[in-house]
């Protein structure tokens, strides 16, 4: 599983006009599942996510956790991060989990994401959905499961 996870001041997802969640000071993070993918691999992908530091201490290091900010976490579906880019002019997509496979899983990561953490929010699986942030720093990691 890849997860884009930015740090933001704000996030909001939506779809035909309609909100869908929203957050205050935390994590958007922008979900890829690949063939392959499993729930234990949602399940590291979670504790990462969780768990990496990418806010400020009082030092202004980057020290602190999702977890010790008490941040919230915004998760949105992103197929196209399964893309394989290495050539051409167009994206290929052979590496993406099926979408019925990527759907339970991505169902999976937000119901255990709410039972660890709160406030959580998500984006709709296949929808096509607007996305808002206020990315603070900008700070920006790719992490891979």
């Amino acid at each position: 599983m890849i997860g884009l996870i930015q740090r933001v001041l704000r996030a909001s997802v939506g779809t035909r006009g309609q909100p869908l969640g929203d957050i205050g000071r935390g994590t958007l993070a922008l979900i890829g599942v690949r063939r392959g993918d499993d729930r234990a691999a949602a399940d590291r992908l979670l504790d990462r996510l969780l768990a990496y530091r990418i806010f400020a201490d009082p030092a202004g290091r980057m020290n602190l956790s999702l977890r010790d900010v008490g941040g919230g976490l915004l998760l949105v579906p992103q197929f196209t991060l399964a893309a394989d880019t290495r050539k051409g002019n167009r994206a290929g997509f052979s590496a993406a989990a099926a979408p019925e496979e990527a759907r339970e899983l991505f169902a999976y990561l937000v119901a255990r994401a709410t039972d660890a953490h709160s406030p959580v929010a998500a984006g709709e699986f296949g929808a096509d959905m607007q996305v808002e942030l206020v990315n603070d720093g900008p700070v920006t990691f790719w992490l891979e499961e």
